[in-house]
């Protein structure tokens, strides 16, 4: 059964219903059809599983009643991707897709020395909100039911700051080191470089801040495809394990 995705604030689990609308109300309705009485299954992207049945349709969204409900306990592994703006939206677009059917647990949007595209204060919320429609579309297609989370953009120094980490790492071109392979368990943060990368200087300051340097090969990769490589490094090597509950 496909799944779908509703913000908790639309779920009233002490009365046994919720509402579905926008983007994902138009899909179960009008591309896929359903009709009152059907059953759907459902998640607010921070562990809930849902199946409803639906009970009424709107012009702009549909009521249904809470049939089953499960919560699904988060990957004790959580990665978190701090990666530059790019200059092509669909570029970034694609990253998050992916990174978000990979199993990543956060996307900082970050701003160094290189960076190309800076938004406009008046447009980020508007920027976000369609990254966000992003992730959904990538928990949707490979049933996931914790949502990533993204963050507001934040400067390379902002993001050198930031703590609670057990592991954080930054994929560089003139380095050698082999990436870290022990990830299960642990709370990572990647800090990838845009279009030209990371300069020296940021190297040298990550590094001061506690930032491992690594490899991701001797071919330089692009932005977004460093990304995926990172959060799919991680993938692999907990698919390793054969431990399914360790797994994104």
């Amino acid at each position: 059964m496909e799944l779908f995705y509703t913000p908790p604030e639309r779920i009233d689990l002490s009365s046994g219903a919720l509402t579905v609308g926008d983007d994902e109300f138009f899909h179960i309705v009008k591309v896929l059809r359903k009709r009152v009485g059907e059953r759907i299954r459902l998640t607010d992207g921070q562990g809930l599983s849902l199946a409803a049945d639906i009970v009424a349709i709107g012009r702009h969204e549909l009521t249904a009643s809470i049939a089953g409900k499960e919560m699904v306990t988060a990957p004790s592994t959580r990665v978190t991707v701090a990666i530059s703006l790019l200059k092509s939206a669909h570029r970034f677009d694609f990253f998050l897709e992916k990174a978000a059917e990979l199993g990543v647990s956060a996307i900082v949007p970050m701003v160094t020395e290189r960076t190309v595209s800076l938004p406009r204060a008046e447009k980020a919320a508007r920027k976000i909100e369609r990254w966000r429609k992003v992730l959904i579309a990538g928990l949707r297609q490979t049933g996931r039911f914790h949502l990533p989370d993204i963050r507001e953009p934040r400067s390379f120094e902002e993001v050198l700051g930031m703590g609670g980490f057990d592991l954080k790492l930054v994929p560089y071109e003139a380095s050698r080191r082999s990436p870290v392979s022990d990830f299960a368990g642990k709370n990572v943060l990647f800090a990838i470089g845009g279009e030209g990368g990371f300069s020296e200087r940021e190297i040298g300051l990550a590094k001061e801040s506690g930032f491992k340097e690594i490899s991701l090969g001797r071919s330089i990769l692009r932005a977004e495809t460093a990304g995926m490589f990172a959060v799919a490094m991680v993938r692999a090597q907990l698919a390793a394990t054969e431990s399914q509950e360790e797994w994104l």
